[in-house]
């Protein structure tokens, strides 16, 4: 990493040496000395967690999607309420005879009992599912800054003429191209 920031300083001064320790000091160059997250993942890694995510699609085939309307007016639990469904499935386990046949206590019995262990589980998926969002979110800032990094080099290089950069430097451009204002494009500086 070291070595190829001191041979980019070194491409960087001959090509421009008034700019070149303003140039490796702006915050688009940042990847060649920090890298949170440099990893691959191999086609057998990648082939085994899909499918223990889905092993766990099978091993509850009972999970169910709700629409968005279900998820906004169907009654829900929170810390009171879960305590008034223990307090009810006692009264109902020491009181049967206060309920009719039809009244299945068994049932609310499962669906608590499911509520409660699925509280368990779902903190560890958010807290994997999390994990995977934000390494993907980095990655691809790393991936966006050394892309921003690659253009601004170009861009240095077909100033100064370099033979062959001006055609890469115009095919990175085109990202830019009407995103603003008149004149020419410049890519957002990132932090």
């Amino acid at each position: 990493m070291v070595l190829c920031a001191i041979n980019l300083r070194h491409y960087l001064t001959r090509l421009n040496p008034a700019n070149a320790e303003k140039a490796l000091k702006q915050k688009s160059m940042g990847n060649l000395l920090s890298n949170r997250v440099s990893q691959v993942i191999s086609p057998a890694d990648q082939t085994a967690t899909i499918g223990h995510l889905t092993a766990i699609e099978t091993l509850f085939p009972w999970l169910v999607g709700l629409n968005t309307t279900e998820r906004k007016t169907i009654p829900k639990i929170d810390s009171v309420n879960r305590d008034f469904v223990a307090d009810a499935q006692n009264i109902i386990a020491n009181n049967p005879d206060f309920f009719p046949a039809y009244f299945n206590a068994a049932e609310l019995d499962k669906d608590f009992e499911l509520y409660n262990v699925l509280d368990e589980i779902i903190p560890v998926a958010e807290r994997v599912l999390e994990k995977l969002k934000d390494t993907q979110m980095l990655a691809g800032s790393e991936a966006y800054i050394s892309a921003l990094t690659a253009y601004r080099l170009l861009q240095s290089a077909a100033g100064d003429g370099v033979p062959g950069t001006d055609v890469l430097y115009d095919r990175l451009k085109a990202r830019f191209e009407n995103q603003g204002g008149p004149g020419a494009p410049e890519p957002p500086v990132t932090p």
